[in-house]
This record gives C-alpha cells, structure tokens and sequence, in this order.
C-alpha cells in the first residue's frame, strides 16, 4: 500500500546529501519582500567590512606604541678631517630643559665680512621660543641692530604681528675697518612693540666679533640673554598720531606726549617738518613746557600734501630743550616716510591703509645726527597708496 514511486525521479547516490533547494526554500519561507532582504544583506556586508577595518587600525595603533630601541650616536665615533664652518642645528631638535636657567629665546644670524669694502653684513634669519612678557601669550617682536664701536648708528627692522617666533628675514650692514673687529660686539635687542605704551625688551644679544672667524660666511644660532644688559642710550620717546585724507590732501599731525626726557633739559617742545625732495618744506612746532622731563602737548597741526606727493614727503619730529649752555637744542627725532625704517615705517604704512583714520603710536628718539645722516642715504621705498 506504498505510494508509487516516480519513474522519473533519479535516487541520490549512496553517501551524498545534496540539497540544491534548501537556500531558496529558506528564502520562500520567509514573509518579506525581496528587496527587504536584499536591504538586510548589504548592510550586514557593510557592518562586517568596517568591523575588519577598525581591527586593522587598532592592532597598527598598537605595533606603533611599541617602544623602539633608542641609537646612542657619540660624537667621537665620527672621524673626519673637514672643518665645519656652517653651524645650522634644527629647530626641532633641540629641547628646552624646564628644570634649567630661565630661557628667553634664541635668534638665528649670518655674518659675512667683506673686506674689500670694509663691510660686515648682518643678516636677520628668526627668532624662537620668545617669552611675552605682557599680557597675552603673544607679542609683536622687532629688532634692534648695532655696533659697541657705533654707539650712534644702530638698524631698526620692522615689527612683526601676534607672534613669538617671527621671521625677519631681513640684512643690514655697518662699516667697520679690520682693525676695529676684535673690540667690536654686536649688539641685537628683540623688542616687543606697544602703540600706547613704552616698548618692552623680550631678549638681547652681545656677540665679539673678535671670537669669531669672519673669512667665512657663518650662519649660526645664539642663546639669547635677559633683556636690559645691553641697553642703548635713552633719548626719550615721542607719542602722536597720524591721519591722511586722499581726497583733501590733509596730513593730521598731533603731538600727544613725551616721556623719559633728560632731567637737566628744561623747556622742551617738539618741531614738525615736512621735507620735499630732500627740501625743507612746511614746519610748525608746539609751545614749550616747563619743568618737566614728561610733558604733554596734546597739539595738532594740518598739513595740505596733494596725493601726488605723499610718496615723496618726509615728516621729521623733533624734540627741543633748552640744556645747561643756556641755548636750544636738538634732544631727538623720528623720521617718517617711505626712506624711514622700522617702526616708523611701519607708522607710515598703517596711515596710509587706513585713510581718514587716525593712528597713534609711540616712538624711540634717535640721535639728530643719526636721522640727519639716514636721510641723505636711505633710499626711498614704494608703499601701496589706498585705492592703487
């Protein structure tokens, strides 16, 4: 009573289990669309992969944390019969000890000396690792450049904005015999520059030239050292501000204050020229001040300068006493304009980018023979005019 066999149907050989419908009848039996399971198929694919992918990364993570055995490398090791006469060290290589002496920076130089022409060259790479010394942990840092022998002539190089590793980048050059060389030192003071308030010396660096061998080009890094061990002579400072209108031709000069005057001056008062082609021009001055070494003036005087002219004009301000011979004359002055140099230069720039608006800021005195004699040999520099 058995149910008939098909005659069609072949048996499965003995010792095989195939069953070619059994993925398609699972298929059949679930109760979903075809397309949801092709859905839950791909994202399961896709979850596997990234599994694989973070188990890759965290097992490389792993062999990075590793420790690796550590080179010593003794300088003695190292023979060699070549004199180095360039000494670059990398700045990354080289750390700072927090448990050592307070570190103020360091200051990257080239020297060269030509003596056929009797000239030293030296040259402003950068400077890191400065300390801000004000509030904020940023600065506005330039540089001061000069000679022991050359108590009277120093470079000022322009200011550097919101940063305690700047790149100067910059070269100046000092006339000096050879014979003067091994009693000359170099003198660098890095400065932090303040519009309203007196400028503030982040570092400073003395270097012999008679320690070192000029007769080749050197370019070397130096420790700087704390701020006031080298500080020049003190003329005083001078604050005012500048405003140019293009469309007038209105130059707006306002004499605000003066500090750190020498105390045996009395009467000091400050003259404003304008110079034209190396011309005296226009000139005006404010009254005097008695008995004082910080008077304050708070003067302004107009000047009409055509647009066509203010690349060729130079504002000198100069501070005028009456000193122990009983007769004025010259304490300091600031030279502004395109031969100008540093943070005047800088002054002069800002007002010219900032048309109609008035710019104050404090300046160093220079000796008068000093600024007399830059204006007879700096050549002028071109400055961006607002709408050129």
């Amino acid at each position: 009573m058995g149910r008939p066999t098909d005659p069609s149907s072949t048996p499965a050989p003995v010792g095989t289990t195939a069953e070619p419908g059994l993925i398609p009848d699972l298929i059949a039996r679930i109760p979903w669309p075809r397309w949801a399971l092709i859905t839950i198929a791909a994202a399961a694919g896709v979850l596997i992969v990234s599994c694989l992918l973070c188990v890759c990364c965290c097992c490389r993570r792993h062999r990075r944390r590793k420790p690796r055995d550590k080179v010593a490398v003794g300088l003695g090791s190292a023979r060699s019969s070549t004199t180095t006469h360039l000494v670059q060290p990398e700045v990354g290589n080289v750390e700072s000890n927090p448990g050592g002496p307070q570190q103020w920076g360091r200051l990257q130089l080239s020297l060269q000396y030509d003596s056929g022409s009797q000239q030293i060259r030296v040259g402003l790479k950068q400077a890191v690792d400065l300390r801000a010394r004000g509030p904020g942990d940023t600065a506005d840092p330039y540089a001061c450049v000069s000679l022991s022998t050359q108590p009277g002539h120093r470079h000022e190089r322009k200011a550097h904005r919101g940063t305690l590793n700047p790149m100067f980048d910059e070269t100046c050059c000092f006339r000096i015999p050879p014979a003067e060389l091994p009693q000359t030192t170099l003198q660098v003071r890095l400065l932090d520059s303040r519009c309203f308030s007196q400028h503030e010396p982040l570092g400073e660096l003395s270097l012999p030239l008679g320690a070192i061998d000029l007769r080749h080009v050197l370019e070397l890094w130096h420790q700087l050292g704390p701020p006031g061990t080298t500080e020049a002579e003190q003329t005083g400072e001078l604050c005012f501000s500048l405003q140019y209108v293009p469309g007038s031709g209105r130059l707006t000069v306002v004499v605000l204050e003066a500090r750190g005057l020498c105390p045996g001056l009395a009467e000091p008062y400050v003259k404003v020229q304008l110079m034209l082609n190396h011309r005296k021009w226009k000139r005006r001055k404010t009254s005097a001040r008695k008995s004082t070494t910080t008077p304050y003036f708070n003067e302004a005087f107009t000047f009409l300068v055509p647009f066509s002219q203010i690349q060729s004009v130079d504002l000198v301000l100069a501070v005028w006493a009456r000193g122990l011979r009983l007769r004025n004359a010259p304490v300091g002055k600031v030279v502004l304009g395109t031969r100008a140099s540093g943070q005047p230069l800088q002054h002069w720039a800002d007002m010219l980018a900032h048309a109609r608006r008035p710019v104050t800021q404090w300046h160093r005195l220079r000796p008068p023979r000093e600024v007399d004699q830059a204006l007879a040999l700096q050549p002028r520099l071109h400055l961006p005019l607002p709408g050129s």
